[in-house]
């Protein structure tokens, strides 16, 4: 086993090219530039039009490669999700769009291992807090009022619900 040469970089999902930023990167290494393209588009396609954070590890005698891909921020998934370009510029004063209870828990399950929280409710109630600041409603209701909702139990039900999923 050789030094390994990690190459770090952001990768549309799905997208990835033997052009700028990763061929540049991977040319002088022994690794198969193309086996490490097919590679990352496959790890990658499941985030399709958004930008993805990829680690590829590379042993500079073997070519040897081992890919690891990153989840895209969460604003990146809400967004996604929703299917709008951006959140407001004023969150508190406009609001951008909608997002059901469904499609939030959808969100937190997508990060679930990035996130700080233990269990669904607390990854929930994250997704909640990125939304409020995009300027994005919860089920037509402010997100705060809905974390402070779920602190009262009163989604409880329906977090259940999704965790049976």
């Amino acid at each position: 086993m050789g030094d390994k040469t990690t190459i770090n970089t952001l990768v549309e999902g799905g997208s990835a090219s033997a052009g700028p930023p990763l061929g540049p990167e991977l040319g002088p290494l022994p690794a198969d530039v193309g086996e490490v393209v097919s590679a990352i588009n496959e790890e990658t396609k499941d985030f399709e039009g958004m930008e993805v954070p990829v680690d590829v590890e590379v042993d500079e005698e073997t070519g040897d490669f081992e890919i690891e891909v990153g989840k895209p921020p969460m604003a990146a998934l809400i967004k996604d999700e929703l299917g709008i370009d951006s959140g407001s510029g004023e969150p508190n004063v406009n609001k951008v769009a909608d997002m059901s209870f469904e499609q939030t828990c959808k969100v937190a399950r997508m990060k679930e291992s990035d996130l700080l929280a233990m269990d669904l409710r607390g990854a929930v109630k994250e997704v909640i807090g990125s939304a409020q600041s995009m300027g994005i409603t919860i089920d037509g209701e402010d997100a705060y009022e809905v974390q402070q909702q779920i602190d009262e139990g009163k989604f409880d039900d329906r977090l259940e619900a999704e965790e049976g999923i």
